[in-house]
């Protein structure tokens, strides 16, 4: 593994945490730590050894407090075109082979937000703050925030929170499905672990496609999606892992899946 300068990478059994490594700038998100990200998750990609990628902030106080401002404000329009923009980094992660959890450990604001929500699942300390307070700086969450933040907590409330900039508590962000769950502080590390975990004991092909097809189907209408959510199935019909998962079961045993 390269060594980074930006990002922290640590692992725990099958479990890869990315850490953004700039606490004294409340680990805003920087164009290296967006390209530290990418190289990270290209390598990790291709490690059989690792089935979920977390991702967090260093220290107590933030997850991602937003882009670098001091780098916003030299952008020009035809940059939002440019590979390896902050939505397109978040697309490839929410589009990634293996689960993510983003575990908030503090402020999400902005592009930090929009990177949580670009994970399948976010678990937040009782301290955690959301929001998305771009419009203060005449600019849109364009990383992906008007378009997630919609889809999962509803076309209304998303106009609200971006037009009025609100930030929201973790037990507010919880309320709307904004996140999954809130824990103490000194809990969350332990239940992303526990979720994490849960995830890992599931068929590793049948995760994959139930993202592929969640993903694929969400936006499509409901026949077209029921047709993705069968051809998945097939595909998992023909696995050495579905004859292991069902074996186990009906031998009451722990199945041992192979990604094959």
């Amino acid at each position: 593994m390269e060594k980074f300068e930006a990002i922290l990478v640590e692992r725990k059994g099958n479990i890869a945490f990315i850490i953004i490594n700039r606490p004294d700038q409340r680990n805003a998100l920087s164009k290296q730590v967006l390209e530290e990200i990418t190289a990270t998750l290209e390598e990790f990609k291709h490690d059989e050894r690792i089935g979920c990628i977390v991702f967090t902030g260093r220290g107590e106080n933030s997850f991602a407090a937003g882009a670098d401002i001091s780098q916003l404000k030299t952008r020009t329009p035809l940059d939002v075109f440019k590979p390896g923009s902050m939505q397109e980094v978040y697309s490839y992660i929410e589009a990634y082979d293996k689960p993510t959890i983003a575990m908030v450990n503090g402020y999400a604001l902005g592009g930090g937000c929009e990177l949580a929500m670009a994970c399948d699942i976010r678990i937040a300390s009782e301290h955690a703050k959301f929001g998305l307070p771009e419009l203060n700086l005449a600019i849109i969450p364009s990383a992906g925030g008007t378009q997630r933040l919609a889809r999962l907590v509803g076309k209304g409330k998303a106009i609200e929170l971006i037009l009025t900039g609100k930030m929201l508590s973790a037990s507010e962000a919880q309320h709307i499905g904004l996140i999954s769950e809130t824990v103490p502080a000194a809990k969350l590390k332990e239940k992303v672990l526990e979720v994490a975990e849960q995830i890992l004991a599931k068929g590793p092909l049948a995760v994959k496609m139930a993202k592929l097809a969640i993903h694929l189907g969400f936006d499509a209408d409901m026949k077209t999606g029921l047709t993705v959510e069968r051809l998945a199935q097939a595909v998992l019909f023909a696995t050495e892992d579905k004859n292991e998962g069902t074996s186990a079961f009906l031998e009451k045993r722990k199945p041992q899946f192979t990604a094959n």
